[in-house]
């Protein structure tokens, strides 16, 4: 599924970009502030690299509120909930069926570049920044190790595609890479090695 829905993002992007080369600058596009709200997507981890700590999906929901300080770049605030599914999970050797992944919080500033500009109906964008993630202690969850909330720093990268149907409101199509930074004391769960995560997300922009 995640090979899938980055291709598509990556054909939408390429698409854009041969649509905009044709097109003129109309009413819709981005104004100085946008929000977003996501109510579609995803949060996909890899095995660490020693495989120690397993791979595993969340679905995600969040959202965004963006400054344009010029129709090239923009400041961002990005917010997103990746809550834990029941799945089958390989851990310390052992398949863990049904099991249900650990709450994440993520949160981060980002810059936003638009090549091509952000005052046209479609606005193909670069994206990246720092935060932080935060996974929350449940009792279903303790078995992995999580005994506690623990917070990493994060890095991103990325970009996506914005269409515009109006000059109030349009949609959003985003792909990020997160890169998780290790530290010792975390669970052998998650943690104690550099991990990445892939975002993927679905939003709803209104722009003013």
């Amino acid at each position: 599924m995640l090979r899938k829905t980055l291709m598509t993002i990556g054909v939408l992007t390429v698409a854009a970009g041969t649509a905009i080369a044709q097109e003129t600058t109309g009413s819709a596009g981005a104004g100085r502030v946008e929000v977003t709200a996501a109510p579609i997507g995803g949060l996909f981890f890899m095995p660490s690299s020693s495989d120690a700590e397993p791979k595993f999906r969340n679905y995600g929901l969040g959202g965004t509120v963006a400054g344009n300080i010029n129709r090239w770049v923009g400041i961002e605030g990005d917010v997103a909930f990746a809550i834990g599914m029941r799945q089958d999970v390989t851990f310390n050797g052992a398949l863990l069926s049904d099991q249900k992944t650990p709450n994440m919080l993520t949160y981060s500033g980002n810059v936003i570049v638009n090549p091509w500009g952000s005052d046209r109906r479609v606005v193909p964008y670069l994206a990246g920044g720092a935060g932080a993630l935060t996974m929350f202690n449940a009792a279903d969850v303790e078995n992995l190790g999580v005994t506690s909330n623990e917070t990493y720093f994060t890095s991103n990268i990325g970009g996506g595609v914005r269409w515009f149907a109006s000059s109030n409101w349009g949609l959003r199509g985003d792909y990020r890479l997160i890169m998780i930074k290790s530290k010792d004391e975390a669970p052998v769960f998650f943690g104690q090695e550099n991990r990445k995560g892939h975002r993927i997300a679905g939003s709803i922009v209104f722009t003013y």
